[in-house]
């Protein structure tokens, strides 16, 4: 399912391989739509390819987000779900209001958007290096279909943490971090 925040996209109740709010769900790397034991650069396709390269071998589109081959969300959810971009994402930070929360047991956001429905982000942390998870309980690591621009390494992720900082960032493509589907 789905909740209407008054964006421009509805958001999904859940993460890709969640099937309730509070779990964590399945951890990718920037363009791979399945998981994997490790993620590490020396393990991600996409890792030092250029957006021209990107482009040219089907990985994003020509408004530099990820085709739906390569989209986790579209590929493990189908029809219309899909990965937000990096724009998507910033809408969802800059105009919703966001609560540290405890739900069920587990931390994370509950973020109200600006008609009063809301959604529970769980602070997922991420896998990388071979580490079983890092950082859950405390930060969410949430990432977009946009990759970084001139870079041949990073990919624009969400990312928060329990004492109140939230931004756009970005970082290794190769890093398992989790995924929350937009639909239009």
């Amino acid at each position: 399912g789905y909740v209407d925040l008054g964006l421009s996209v509805k958001w999904a109740t859940c993460n890709v391989g969640a099937t309730s709010p509070e779990e964590y769900g399945d951890y990718f790397a920037w363009g791979e739509t399945s998981t994997k034991e490790t993620y590490d650069y020396d393990n991600c396709p996409t890792y030092g390819l250029s957006i021209s390269e990107l482009q040219s071998q089907g990985y994003i589109d020509s408004e530099g987000n990820l085709t739906s081959q390569y989209d986790a969300a579209t590929a493990n959810w189908s029809g219309n779900w899909r990965m937000p971009t990096k724009a998507e994402q910033e809408e969802l930070s800059n105009n919703c209001t966001w609560t540290w929360t405890t739900q069920n047991g587990v931390n994370g956001y509950n973020v109200k958007g600006p008609n009063g429905n809301s959604i529970f982000l769980p602070a997922a942390g991420l896998r990388f290096y071979g580490d079983p998870l890092s950082d859950d309980g405390s930060h969410g690591y949430y990432w977009s279909s946009t990759p970084k621009e001139e870079d041949t390494q990073d990919a624009y992720y969400f990312r928060f943490i329990n004492d109140g900082y939230k931004a756009t960032d970005w970082h290794y493509r190769g890093y398992g971090r989790t995924v929350r589907p937009v639909i239009e």
